[in-house]
């Protein structure tokens, strides 16, 4: 267990070279946090303007791309000055956003998964999403790891492991009872994945959780 900031509507989870970037939503209060994996220093935190809703965040290089919830804009950003670069347009809603190390996954809340140029946010393909052959919706925060996508689904506490090329769910991870009930107070749904480089673990959160859970999934 790690110690996580109460105050983050977490949207966005991912490590890179010992740091934890986390980017979190809400009007007012969206922004991109820099942190020491280790010690939980914060080491650079970024806000986004009050007419923009923070979403999911990925790590491509020494860049950042976040998005917005209705926006319809991914902030690219510099890794080590969390600096903005530079602003792309996108039609429709952002949610998650993972980089698979040739393109990235972006989701929109549907059972639809957008498939973009890292380097210029131009959709290149995409994938319909299903369980058991059936749409898998609210398809939310998203971690590309080990040819998988991993997601969250938003309401649950259900973590879905996605094969990129077919769309098939191929495991579902039931993450439910990770936090105590007296710390559920206040507490929103599960949200955020970052698969710790190295290892076979990855660090799983939720929105204005008071903690940060280092896990090894164990699909059904």
């Amino acid at each position: 267990m790690l110690p996580h900031d109460r105050s983050s509507f977490t949207q966005g989870l991912e490590i890179a070279d010992g740091t934890l970037y986390e980017g979190t939503g809400l009007h007012g209060s969206s922004r991109l946090r820099a942190t020491d994996l280790a010690t939980g220093e914060v080491r650079r935190e970024v806000r986004l303007p009050a007419d923009l809703f923070g979403e999911g965040i990925t790590v491509t290089g020494d860049r950042i791309w976040q998005l917005t919830w209705q926006e319809g804009v991914a902030i690219e950003r510099d890794r080590q000055t969390l600096a903005e670069l530079r602003r792309v347009e996108y039609s429709g809603e952002g949610w998650g956003l993972c980089f698979d190390g040739s393109r990235l996954v972006m989701s929109d809340g549907s059972d639809r998964l957008t498939f973009r140029d890292p380097v210029t946010f131009e959709p290149v393909g995409g994938v319909d999403v299903r369980l058991a052959g059936v749409p898998a919706e609210e398809l939310n925060e998203l971690e590309c790891a080990g040819g998988h996508v991993w997601a969250n689904v938003w309401g649950s506490e259900d973590i879905l492991r996605i094969d990129p090329a077919s769309g098939q769910v191929t495991a579902v991870v039931d993450a439910s009872g990770l936090l105590a009930p007296r710390d559920r107070a206040g507490t929103d749904v599960l949200n955020g994945i970052a698969a710790v480089p190295g290892t076979d673990e990855f660090v799983i959160t939720g929105k204005n959780w008071p903690s940060m859970f280092r896990v090894r999934f164990d699909p059904a």
